[in-house]
C-alpha cells in the first residue's frame, strides 16, 4: 500500500511545475528591427510623426467642433445659405486645429526627446520640460505673462496625463 502523504506531495510538486511559466529564450532582433529603432530613435522624424498625426487630429477636431457652430441669423438664411456658412465654418475651424494640433505634437515631441537624449533618463522631467517649452511656444504670442502661465499649464497638464497614464513606475 501507498502512503497518501507521500501522494499529496507528489501532486502537488508536480501541479507547482506545470504552473511555473516556460522561460523562453532570448531573441536577437533582426537587421530590419534594429534600422527600424534606429530611424524612429531620431528626434527630427519623431518630431515630424508627431507633427503629422496632431494635424490629423486637429482636423478631425475641427470638423466636428466646427459642426457644432450655429449661425446666429438661422431664421434669416435659406437652407442653402446655412449648408454654405456650416460647411465654411467647419473648413476653418479643422484647418486652425489642424495647425494648432500639429505645432503642439512637433514641439511637444521634439522638445521631449532633445531633453531625453541630453539628460540620458527617461523620466518625468522630461515631459514637464517639454510641456514647458510647449505651452510656452503656443501662447508666447500673448507676451511674455502669456508665455509663463501657457509653460506652466501645459506642463502641468503634461505631468497629470503621464500619470494618469501610468508610463512611468
Amino acid at each position: 500500500m501507498s502512503d497518501p502523504a507521500i501522494e499529496s506531495n507528489d501532486a502537488q510538486s508536480s501541479s507547482e511545475e506545470a504552473q511555473k511559466p516556460q522561460i523562453e529564450p532570448i531573441r536577437m532582433p533582426t537587421v530590419e528591427e534594429i534600422r527600424g529603432q534606429d530611424i524612429w530613435n531620431n528626434c527630427a522624424v519623431r518630431s515630424v510623426v508627431s507633427g503629422v498625426m496632431g494635424g490629423g487630429l486637429g482636423l478631425f477636431m475641427g470638423l466636428f467642433l466646427g459642426a457644432l457652430d450655429n449661425p446666429i441669423m438661422q431664421e434669416e438664411m435659406t437652407t442653402r445659405q446655412q449648408l454654405v456658412y456650416q460647411a465654411k465654418q467647419m473648413g476653418r475651424r479643422s484647418w486652425s486645429s489642424c495647425k494648432t494640433f500639429a505645432v503642439m505634437g512637433l514641439v511637444f515631441s521634439a522638445a521631449e526627446c532633445v531633453v531625453e537624449k541630453a539628460r540620458a533618463k527617461h523620466d518625468m522631467t522630461n515631459t514637464a520640460v517639454a510641456g514647458c517649452v510647449t505651452g510656452g511656444t503656443l501662447s508666447a504670442r500673448g507676451g511674455p505673462k502669456a508665455a509663463c502661465a501657457g509653460c506652466a499649464g501645459f506642463a502641468t497638464f503634461s505631468v497629470l496625463i503621464e500619470k494618469f497614464l501610468d508610463r512611468y513606475h
